[in-house]
């Protein structure tokens, strides 16, 4: 049986992390992914990376859902799936999700992950914070989520911004459980 894991692409600027973390999961022959995507987040898509970037992350997902479809299975407890990762999250989606306002497909799907106690992963891509960014991480951390800003280590000696993305997309599947080689491991030999 295949793990179904959630995308979500929310309106923060970093619209190569969710694209990243699609090619990823797809690697995953025992993965399923379900996608949805906000409107901002499809805007940033295709300005960030390239006109076609939307169609190539729709085409990576197994099952795609318009952020309005909050009748797809993804909205329902019912519908299991492991988990969800969204990348990357704006402020405007932690708040939605820390304050279980569940009015697009991604914060309703985010917030039945946490009510079904399943793995939920946030790239919160913000900088700088003010206080209530920070009272909504610490808000989603104690209903069961985990905060994930995508920091960039130094340890594995990045090259370029791939390897960047890739190991903060590395520590995401980390969290899951889902093997990769998407950056050097402290400890590990530089090869």
């Amino acid at each position: 049986m295949k793990r179904k894991i959630i995308v979500g692409i929310s309106g923060a600027s970093g619209a190569l992390y969710g694209l990243r973390l699609l090619e990823a999961l797809k690697k995953q022959a025992s993965i399923e992914i379900f996608l949805t995507i906000s409107r901002t987040g499809k805007l940033l898509l295709q300005d960030e990376i390239a006109a076609g970037a939307l169609d190539q992350a729709i085409a990576l997902a197994d099952h795609y859902y318009e952020a309005q479809e909050l009748w797809a299975p993804i909205a329902s407890g019912s519908f299991y799936t492991d988990g969800m990762i969204i990348a990357p999250c704006s402020a405007k989606t932690l708040a939605a999700i820390a304050h279980g306002f569940g009015d697009t497909l991604l914060s309703r799907a985010a917030d039945v992950v946490l009510k079904e106690r399943r793995r939920l992963v946030l790239l919160f891509r913000e900088t700088p914070l003010h206080l209530t960014h920070i009272d909504n991480m610490a808000q989603v951390t104690r209903m069961g989520g985990v905060i994930l800003p995508p920091v960039p280590a130094f340890y594995h000696k990045p090259a370029s911004i791939d390897d960047i993305i890739n190991q903060s997309i590395g520590k995401a599947l980390d969290l899951f459980s889902i093997e990769h080689a998407l950056y050097r491991r402290w400890g590990s030999p530089t090869g």
